[in-house]
């Protein structure tokens, strides 16, 4: 603790001997030193305090490519991420769904190399026609895309992202980890139990058409009982009717 203070008062006077407003590595916490202040110029909230994570969505799931106590421009990770996607599946994804800020003239030149497409408004003077293909396509891509930020907003709410209690750096890490892990498990499981459900449906469908075929048999076959006793019947009172 002591050599926070010390370090934090070092700062605090270099910026004031330097006439400076920022310094490298400031230090905002005495009990969370690694924190460092990220300006994201959100209205009521300008600056945040806290980790700052890079993730991707694939079938349900969200995956952390980045974790990282400073800031840091996130567009820089699309081609790492793209590469992931290619090691895990064997193949680069067909389109990526991503924020403004990975709409950028290198990320869009390396996707267009690797046949990739990626989603938003392409760079230049928008066109006076839009065809109407091309809008449902992108109203439907900016709807894809809002998933991972519906991601965040469960990890949150649901598993107590925005409440990380723990102070040291690397514990907060483990914390944030397990938190997606087991948001990934809670997917797996409603994915599990979707299945199971559809498979005692079509298991019930299929007692009950068996059943009703069963039913519809025996059925017949009284039928058949009961025709064959009615001939004998008749039979029997023919030959009666002929000794008489």
């Amino acid at each position: 603790m002591l050599l926070v203070v010390e370090t934090a008062y070092q700062q605090q006077l270099s910026m004031y001997e330097n006439n400076e407003q920022r310094i490298d590595d400031r230090i905002v916490s005495l009990t969370q030193p690694h924190i460092r202040p990220i300006v994201r110029g959100k209205a009521g909230v300008p600056v945040e305090f806290g980790a700052k994570i890079s993730v991707s969505y694939h079938n349900g799931y969200v995956f952390i490519d980045r974790l990282s106590w400073d800031n840091f421009n996130e567009s820089g990770d699309l081609k790492s991420q793209a590469e992931k996607f290619k090691l895990a599946t064997g193949n680069y994804p067909e389109s990526i769904h991503v924020d403004q800020i990975y709409r950028n003239k290198e990320n869009r030149a390396w996707c267009k190399e690797h046949g990739i497409r990626i989603t938003g408004v392409p760079l230049g003077r928008p066109p006076i026609i839009v065809d109407k293909e091309k809008k449902n396509q992108a109203q439907l891509d900016e709807r894809f895309r809002s998933r991972i930020e519906g991601k965040f907003g469960e990890a949150k709410r649901r598993f107590s992202l925005g409440r990380v209690m723990t102070k040291l750096s690397g514990t907060s890490q483990t914390a944030i980890a397990i938190t997606f892990l087991v948001m990934n498990l809670s997917a797996l499981l409603r994915q599990f139990l979707a299945f199971f459900y559809i498979y005692l449906r079509i298991n019930a469908i299929f007692v009950i058409f068996e059943s009703r075929r069963l039913i519809k048999i025996i059925i017949d076959s009284n039928h058949i009982l009961i025709a064959d006793e009615s001939n004998s019947i008749d039979l029997l009172t023919t030959e009666l009717n002929a000794i008489y």
